[in-house]
């Protein structure tokens, strides 16, 4: 059991547990095509194209925190990884008002049978584009734990560019809420 233990522990150490993940730097980060943005802090990024078109980043680590960093979404594009199984699609419109885009969020969030209460929607610049912001709760079905959660997003040329962060309520959103909304401020969107 200890020889287990230390093979564990010597390939955390030499990153080999979990290919999947590479750390972010700090520093300019481009995403997608045509958005930046500015990290501070030890970011992880999570790769795994089945998971759909948005990137997942952590501090804590994907079951704790995610933010998901949607760049360039184009119109008719799933906002999720397609899968089967009778679970509705959420895909974006070009056309969408804001509230229809947190529709299609709460949509995608709830896929699972978690539930979604829309906390604040208002009015935001994001990446130098008009856009908005929006707070919510949800309560994971799994585990019926109650997540806080904040996302930005704005429409450019027809693409959607947004970043939605959640964690648990108690403990971890507070921990990590104001790199989230620096990262927000930081974001460039180029023409």
């Amino acid at each position: 059991m200890t020889r287990l233990l230390a093979v564990v522990v010597v390939c955390i150490a030499a990153g080999c547990a979990q290919p999947g993940i590479r750390k972010v730097e700090s520093g300019a980060q481009g995403v997608g095509e045509r958005m930046q943005l500015t990290i501070e802090g030890p970011w992880n990024h999570f790769d795994n194209a089945r998971l759909g078109p948005a990137q997942f980043w952590t501090m804590e680590g994907l079951p704790i925190d995610q933010l998901m960093v949607y760049s360039g979404i184009k119109n008719e594009q799933l906002v999720h990884a397609e899968t089967g199984g009778g679970r509705k699609n959420f895909a974006f419109r070009s056309t969408m008002q804001p509230d229809e885009i947190v529709a299609m969020f709460e949509g995608m969030l709830t896929r699972d049978g978690s539930s979604f209460k829309l906390v604040k929607l208002e009015p935001a610049t994001f990446g130098g584009e008009r856009g908005f912001r929006f707070e919510y709760s949800l309560t994971r079905k799994v585990d019926n734990v109650q997540l806080a959660g904040v996302a930005y997003a704005a429409v450019s040329k027809g693409e959607l560019f947004a970043l939605l962060y959640q964690a648990p309520r108690l403990g971890f959103f507070a921990r990590h809420q104001a790199r989230v909304e620096q990262i927000a401020r930081s974001a460039r969107i180029k023409s």
